[in-house]
């Protein structure tokens, strides 16, 4: 997927989500761009068929109420760039402080406890684990059903 149809997506998403009409997203990016874009223009920004300056990403941010690199969050396919396409991994890697000093915000902060949660959660010892507390309730439901309401068993 190209990288403008990546962001054109996450216009959409935030744009929905703000319930929002493609009109009154437009109008609210000229106050920062000296002018408001039409809705065709917003419409063809959500579709990925125009390129985006550095002032109309930092606009569209202001106006979603989110970060820049919210707006490039991608799924799992590849992003293609003019020159080349890039792996998934390698594009949300991108979007991640890399400094042991910059700060995270938000996003990064959950892009990366969530790749942590998917790695521990794969692990075979947390999968049995989870199986035995299963078998575990189970048996703990069928103890407390064999009581009788007075403590005493049947």
């Amino acid at each position: 997927m190209r990288v403008e149809a990546t962001i054109g997506r996450q216009i959409a998403c935030f744009r929905e989500t703000r319930r929002m009409s493609l009109t009154q997203l437009g109008e609210a990016l000229g106050q920062y761009l000296g002018k408001p874009w039409s809705r065709q223009a917003v419409h063809q920004a959500e579709h990925g068929r125009r390129a985006f300056t550095a002032a109309e990403l930092a606009a569209l941010a202001l106006v979603l109420d989110t970060s820049l690199p919210a707006l490039f969050f991608a799924d799992a396919k590849p992003v293609e760039l003019p020159g080349a396409a890039i792996p998934a991994e390698d594009y949300q890697a991108i979007l991640l402080s890399t400094g042991d000093d910059a700060p995270l915000d938000g996003v990064e902060e959950l892009i990366v406890a969530l790749h942590d949660i998917a790695g521990v959660l794969s692990r075979p010892t947390l999968v049995r684990l989870a199986k035995i507390g299963g078998v575990a309730e189970q048996v703990a439901g069928a103890a407390s059903s064999a009581e009788s309401p007075g403590g005493q068993r049947k």
